[in-house]
């Protein structure tokens, strides 16, 4: 049998006690607590995985889980990859110049206001990386993406939660929250996992607010599903220390190239150059985003499609009596009694969602928006899996 492993906390160090971990206590006490003591990020249930654990066709899994692009890449992407293969060989241009010009021309900004990134997510990390120590503090939502909170775990910052009711960011409240010691306040927008908008107006009587010590983030992975977004680039154009995070893994359905982007003003784009790993962003991905990028045609589709999915799923919940929150983004979170229970329910037919618990919402999930034939089949099975539940919860113990 295995020993058990102990984990105990001490200052700026963890070790492990047990049998036969004399090495691992070593290395452990080595490490920072706070490294130790991290959650590592959970992503959505790989459709690989589900087909190996449950003995299903991993065709036959459909996954509405991490808000991924249905209709997958464009076809002028997918040329684009294909073109690339043949200069794999070679390192990629490791300062991203035609992609990053294309996208300051694209959003009227100059080339130095462009950082790219590993997917946005590096660009989260950049800025941790460049902003926080144990000195300082991270401002957040309750309940925004869970990665702000891991990252500043990870470097050891305070992380600071301002509850937002009715799952929408208050900013009045966060401006409040401020001190000396706050370095980053991250603005999710829409919000991920609840699909909720801060408006123009409220944005903008924050920022006038907003010290100068403070570095703002605009975390808009969302933004080209929402008709009328709010315009942050101003700020940028303005050379205020913001950040607005920009990707092309959701309408751009790039999510395994890993690709997205920094837009930020230029003495804070310098300070994540700086921090940025040399080559981080492969030759493929790069050539992939440039086409992307200039899709129209497959963006409005995508568009399309999910305005559809939303008018699907929100219909469905009404006539359901389900609480839902309405979404601006590819995704809504719908509150059913146990997430958990319905994950599991509807993965062992084959359908991948996301249980809320590790948001603090362990009654609720979120559903990814599909095509037509993926929605419906979801609704079925999300039927048949609640009934079930239902049906269980009537059954004496």
């Amino acid at each position: 049998m295995a020993s058990r492993r102990i984990w105990a906390f001490t200052g700026l160090h963890c070790s492990v006690a047990g049998d036969g971990y004399g090495l691992a206590m070593a290395i452990a006490d080595s490490a920072n607590a706070f490294v130790c003591d991290l959650h590592a990020y959970e992503p959505g249930k790989p459709i690989d995985e589900t087909a190996r654990e449950l003995g299903l066709d991993p065709a036959s899994i459909i996954k509405m889980a991490s808000n991924e692009n249905p209709l997958g890449p464009s076809p002028k992407a997918k040329a684009a990859m294909l073109a690339a293969i043949d200069g794999i060989h070679i390192y990629p241009d490791g300062g991203g110049y035609r992609l990053r010009d294309a996208i300051a021309r694209k959003l009227d900004l100059d080339i130095d206001n462009v950082v790219l990134g590993n997917g946005s997510n590096e660009i989260i990390e950049l800025l941790c990386h460049s902003f926080l120590n144990p000195q300082a503090e991270l401002i957040a939502a309750e309940h925004a993406f869970v990665v702000y909170k891991l990252m500043a775990t990870l470097f050891g910052a305070k992380y600071v939660e301002v509850p937002d009711p009715g799952f929408v960011h208050d900013l009045e409240a966060m401006v409040a929250a401020i001190t000396p010691a706050t370095r980053l306040v991250f603005i999710a927008n829409p919000n991920n996992p609840t699909g909720t908008l801060v408006d123009e107006a409220a944005i903008d009587r924050f920022m006038d607010q907003v010290p100068e010590h403070v570095v703002v983030c605009f975390d808009e992975a969302y933004f080209e599903f929402v008709e009328s977004p709010p315009n942050t680039l101003k700020y940028v154009r303005e050379g205020r220390n913001v950040c607005v995070l920009r990707t092309c893994s959701k309408i751009h359905g790039l999510a395994g190239l890993r690709i997205g982007y920094g837009l930020a003003s230029k003495g804070v784009a310098q300070i994540l150059q700086k921090a940025r790993q040399p080559f981080n962003a492969s030759a493929m991905a790069q050539a992939a985003a440039l086409a992307a990028l200039e899709d129209e045609e497959h963006m409005l589709k995508t568009r399309r499609l999910n305005d559809e999915g939303l008018k699907f799923w929100q219909g469905a919940f009404e006539e359901r009596g389900l609480n839902y929150v309405p979404s601006q983004a590819n995704f809504v979170l719908v509150e059913v009694g146990d997430g958990d229970a319905l994950f599991r329910e509807m993965l062992k037919r084959g359908v991948i969602i996301r249980a809320m618990r590790s948001y603090k919402l362990p009654g609720w999930v979120r559903i990814s928006t599909g095509t037509s034939e993926q929605n419906r089949r979801g609704l079925k099975v999300f039927d048949e899996a609640l009934a079930d539940m239902r049906e269980s919860a009537k059954m004496p113990a």
